[in-house]
């Protein structure tokens, strides 16, 4: 998509909610966008998904108090930054009793990603209703203008807005209406419209579309000596964010003499591996590796109840949808493994191939997370090669959590700049239950059942789209590209309100620290990114060997389906950040995959 106009307008806008497991309030009440070039006519962004959510608050006790918002407005900062200002509502959009007197103010750089600064107190014990807020140069003050739903109307000003404690008394004012706004957008609440920048908004545009293929690039010609040199050759794809992938092409040589010199017009068409969703039904929560030569996948089985843990194996990616299933866990086998056995994850580490799961030794409330070590020269379909799981546990070997109180599940490994780190998901249920927060620690790589540091925190789920149905963060995996981690992890139900969230970092920084992470203000992959796929979510990425990399995530095909396992190409969009809602069609138009070049054969 390529914006001509010098500036471009941006709405913003809420939606109406809808059936609970299709659009709840928690996902209506959030600040969505739509642009247009001519003014008139509104495309929504983000498949008509929110981009900014309110945080959550804490309860005394630790637990998590979740937060809607509604009314957003958006404007210019005098910083240049843009900034929002909007009515703090509980979950389901009731009044917010922490919220009297007061509205919630954001900033953001680019309208892709938010910083909540925090609710600017309006020195008022009402309710505020509606808002809105603009710089009055005049003044060099900010004015809020707010109702409070009783008929009466008011406005503060403020200096400065970071100073949520530096707003004047509220002053009665006239009431203030917005521009009717009309854009044809399924459940539209239509807010305020903003000019924005070609370049911001083309940014903007880029990142919460999805792409779409709209050229294919071949060299007008080339020197060959075979057939495995024109193999070589790969096509590049265009898409409408500018970007560019490689396409391996299959060539039709036949009337290629390479044993007599000549020049050829050959034509070829792009490769497009096609997966139909589900490649495996029943399958959950899937990984797939490379290991000596072989590609392998395992994935939990909800066919059984999570009782049992297969693989499969093939020599390409391709081939493992049809692979056979060898057994290689079950609850019968060990004493402390009774089920629940849950998101296999393969990981190589110091050349030793390892099986990252969860279990319990019991109840429910016992499930932790395990290793198990495939023996040296072992074959990974042969139960009899894998060791017995082993727990982990924290670096002076007590428990990683308290049984009984806190599972642990969805353990991954982070391999980068010659350091082993694990991040997983706990879960307090005693004396409250907490709800699912991503931790990180170091790991040993000698013995990557025992952590090397103590735990931090990573994320937990305190926007809507998180804490929908119940709160939860789990399922994350790293991907790892020009210098960027991309930790993309899971959250909310495990049902058709399931969704992909994303934490990046540098790659050189302290990993540590949880200020090194920058989390997304909205998910990445949810029920309305690919049509027909509800709930996909706890996914994990596999490169091949023409170095394309895989999405290998669950989904159901329907709002109550059972879950399956499904594969994509991760495309690198706009920034180098993944997209993982690239369908086939849009990553290669058929109607462009037929190419041809010119072949010159040369003899001595």
């Amino acid at each position: 998509m390529i914006l001509k106009s010098e500036y471009i307008k941006v709405l913003c806008y809420t939606r109406t909610p809808q059936e609970d497991i299709i659009y709840a309030p928690r996902l209506a009440y959030s600040m969505h966008l739509a642009y247009s070039e001519n003014g008139r006519d509104f495309q929504a962004l983000n498949h008509n998904s929110g981009v900014l959510f309110a945080k959550a608050t804490n309860h005394e006790n630790g637990t998590l108090r979740a937060k809607s918002l509604k009314n957003p407005y958006l404007f210019r900062i005098a910083d240049g930054k843009f900034g929002v200002v909007a009515v703090r509502t509980e979950a389901d959009g009731q009044q917010d009793e922490e919220s009297r007197g007061a509205v919630l103010f954001f900033t953001s750089g680019d309208l892709l990603q938010y910083q909540e600064i925090g609710l600017v107190d309006l020195k008022s014990g009402a309710y505020a209703q509606d808002v809105a807020c603009e710089y009055d140069e005049s003044s060099q003050a900010y004015v809020i203008r707010w109702s409070d739903g009783k008929g009466g109307s008011y406005q503060n000003k403020i200096q400065d807005l970071y100073d949520l404690a530096g707003a004047g008394t509220p002053e009665k004012a006239e009431a203030f209406t917005l521009e009717a706004v009309s854009a044809d957008i399924e459940g539209i609440q239509p807010r305020n419209v903003i000019r924005v920048p070609r370049e911001t908004a083309q940014r903007l545009v880029c990142r919460l579309t999805v792409p779409e293929n709209v050229a294919i690039e071949v060299p007008d010609g080339i020197k060959a000596a075979s057939a495995e040199d024109l193999k070589a050759l790969k096509a590049t794809a265009v898409y409408s964010d500018g970007t560019t992938a490689p396409k391996a092409v299959d060539w039709d040589t036949a009337a290629v003499r390479w044993d007599q010199a000549g020049t050829y017009r050959v034509k070829g068409r792009v490769r497009q591996e096609h997966y139909a969703f589900p490649i495996a039904p029943n399958r959950a929560d899937p990984c797939i590796t490379k290991w000596n030569g072989k590609y392998y996948f395992i994935a939990t089985n909800d066919a059984d109840g999570n009782r049992t843990l297969y693989i499969r194996e093939a020599e390409t990616i391709s081939g493992l949808v049809q692979a056979g299933e060898s057994l290689i866990l079950d609850t019968q086998t060990y004493d402390h493994i009774k089920g629940l056995l849950w998101a296999p994850e393969f990981h190589i580490i110091e050349d030793r191939l390892y099986i990252f799961h969860a279990a319990t030794t019991g109840e429910f409330f016992y499930e932790e997370c395990h290793v198990m070590k495939l023996r040296e020269g072992g074959d990974p379909t042969c139960a009899a090669d894998w060791s017995m799981p082993r727990r982990v546990v924290r670096k002076d070997g007590t428990e990683l959590c308290e049984a009984g109180k806190v599972i642990s599940l969805d353990m991954t490994v982070i391999q980068v700049n010659g350091d082993c780190y694990a991040a997983w998901s706990e879960r307090q249920f005693v004396p409250v239950d907490l709800g699912a927060w991503v931790y990180i620690a170091k790991l040993d790589p000698k013995e990557p059942w025992r952590l090397a540091s103590d735990p931090v925190l990573l994320t937990k789920p305190d926007f809507g789209w998180a804490n929908n149905h119940t709160f939860v963060d789990e399922g994350s995996f790293a991907l790892i590209r020009d210098g960027r981690i991309f930790l993309t992890f899971s959250s909310a139900a495990v049902d058709a309100t399931y969704c992909v969230g994303l934490l990046t970092a540098d790659a050189n920084a302290d990993l540590l620290d949880p200020g090194s992470w920058t989390k997304g203000n909205y998910p990445l992959l949810t029920s309305r990114s690919v049509p027909g796929e509800y709930g996909p979510g706890h996914n994990s990425y596999i490169t091949d060997d023409d170095g394309v990399t895989w999405n290998v995530y669950h989904a159901r095909p329907g709002v109550e389906g059972p879950r399956g396992s499904g594969i994509r190409r991760v495309h690198f969009g706009m920034d180098g950040y993944p997209v993982l809602d690239l369908t086939e069609e849009r990553d290669l138009n058929p109607a462009l995959a037929e190419v041809s070049i010119e072949i010159i054969v040369q003899r001595d």
